[in-house]
């Protein structure tokens, strides 16, 4: 909990915690007026899934890019353009006349995100390095906050009664706020990075780092569209526990990402990242158990093994030796992103050819695969 309250007593750590916070609170407000979208273009299920391609396209299209926009105008002052832009691009989806306009509105949406999400990660490795404070984890830790005032922003849906205003309102508050703390970070640059020659041994850290993102996000998207569907067809457990998985889930990565950076000051990174997948090893274990408890029990693990891995993923990533920070940080998100989207889509498939179970069987062999690289990573480090 120290970086926690490193962030709530000094304006430097709170000001990029908060971008943090105001990037899930507008991809939240999104989500949560979907079906809204949906009924009032009258478009079917099919159409709602291309449509949202279309906002992953944006993430992706922007990725490559991201770290030369970032090094060409400074870190911090590209943060606060990522913040300006999600702020105007949020309010085009809800207000699009026609499904066109919806693809083409949630492709800039999309891609203002994908660059918010690079820059602020690699504003926080650089304040990290300069200050010699880790608060990685509990920025992460405000992201998944920013989900939860969300949630309970969405219970002002039937009082307001008009998603534009409900977006506008949200709009005006986060970035007011955001406008007043920029001037806490806006100056920063990142610190020139000792360019090697360009080699493969190099980039094979980040590869390695790669496949650990790629599996610990596509694992963690796959437990937050699946368990409430494994928890009513595999555990058969009664109506109301079908929710508690995911909320287990959530609570305990919120948790963990707020303790994590003390423990990772203490472990170090890497060995850190090792922890938690043993961890999330469990977690599967008991979810496999198909007791409707245990299982319970099994997704609360899973969020606190998780929790841990893709902050420091982002901070092993924006500091690998002979590689500018942001390009470290973008190719963690890339690949993270990528299997954040195809998780979930692979475990279906999985699931509709053999069975639910096999798809989270699955899951406990990509924790261990986690394992495996951790510790080769570790062995290549010493």
């Amino acid at each position: 909990m120290r970086s926690l309250r490193l962030i709530l007593s000094n304006p430097r750590y709170f000001a990029p915690a908060f971008v943090f916070t105001s990037l899930n609170v507008w991809f939240g407000t999104w989500a949560i007026y979907i079906p809204s979208v949906k009924e009032k273009l009258a478009i079917n299920k099919a159409d709602l899934g291309i449509a949202i391609f279309f906002l992953s396209l944006g993430v992706f299209t922007v990725f490559p890019l991201a770290s030369k926009i970032i090094n060409r105008l400074g870190v911090g002052r590209a943060t606060w353009c990522g913040v300006v832009l999600c702020s105007v691009f949020a309010l085009f989806p809800l207000v699009a006349p026609n499904y066109y306009l919806l693809c083409v509105s949630l492709f800039f949406f999309g891609l203002s995100n994908g660059f918010l999400d690079i820059s602020m990660n690699t504003l926080v490795t650089e304040i990290e390095k300069e200050d010699k404070q880790n608060f990685m984890s509990a920025a992460h830790g405000f992201f998944s906050l920013g989900g939860i005032l969300v949630g309970l922003g969405s219970f002002l849906i039937p009082v307001i009664a008009s998603p534009m205003l409900h977006m506008s309102g949200t709009v005006i508050l986060v970035i007011t706020i955001n406008l007043v703390l920029r001037k806490r970070y806006y100056h920063i640059k990142a610190a020139p990075a000792e360019k090697e020659p360009f080699s493969i041994k190099l980039f094979r850290p980040l590869f390695l780092l790669g496949i650990i993102a790629f599996v610990s996000m596509g694992s963690e998207g796959a437990i937050i569209d699946w368990s409430a569907l494994y928890l009513k067809e595999v555990t058969l457990a009664p109506e109301f526990l079908i929710g508690a998985g995911f909320l287990a889930f959530s609570t305990t990565m919120t948790l963990g990402r707020f303790l994590g950076d003390g423990i990772s000051q203490r472990l170090g990174s890497i060995k850190l990242v090792a922890l938690g997948a043993l961890i999330a090893i469990l977690g599967f274990t008991l979810v496999l158990t198909t007791h409707p408890f245990l299982a319970i029990i099994g997704f609360a693990f899973n969020g606190l093994g998780f929790s841990v891995m893709v902050p420091e993923l982002f901070r092993i990533g924006g500091n690998v030796k002979g590689i500018e920070s942001s390009q470290g940080v973008a190719f963690i998100a890339g690949t993270g992103y990528t299997g954040f989207l195809i998780g979930p889509v692979l475990l279906g498939f999985l699931a509709e050819n053999a069975t639910l179970k096999s798809s989270f069987l699955a899951l406990l062999i990509c924790a261990i695969l986690v394992l495996f690289a951790s510790l080769i990573l570790k062995k290549r480090r010493a």
